[in-house]
């Protein structure tokens, strides 16, 4: 595994953000907006968030370079929030 691919998926209330393994066909991180406790935030800070919180589960398993998958979103709006929360952290992309 060379890179793996972090995938989005936006519904119209959460935002999720997998790291998936495609050589071994596995998930090895996951975050949702589900998870993000403060419910003071918009969702645009809570996709940051998101972002923030995958970048951290990634760190702790050696992971520092991904391949961003957007799955036909637009890049705009929540899905760029989360990609930017996630560099923050540390991921590069």
């Amino acid at each position: 595994m060379e890179r793996p691919r972090l995938v989005v998926f936006r519904s119209n209330r959460y935002i999720y953000a997998q790291l998936i393994d495609d050589d071994a066909g596995r998930t090895l991180a996951q975050a949702s907006s589900r998870e993000v406790t403060d419910q003071s935030l918009v969702r645009m800070e809570r996709s940051r968030a998101v972002g923030r919180l995958l970048a951290e589960r990634a760190r702790a398993q050696g992971i520092t370079k991904v391949v961003f998958d957007r799955a036909g979103y637009q890049y705009h709006g929540n899905v760029r929030a989360l990609a930017e929360g996630a560099r923050e952290n540390g991921l590069q992309f």
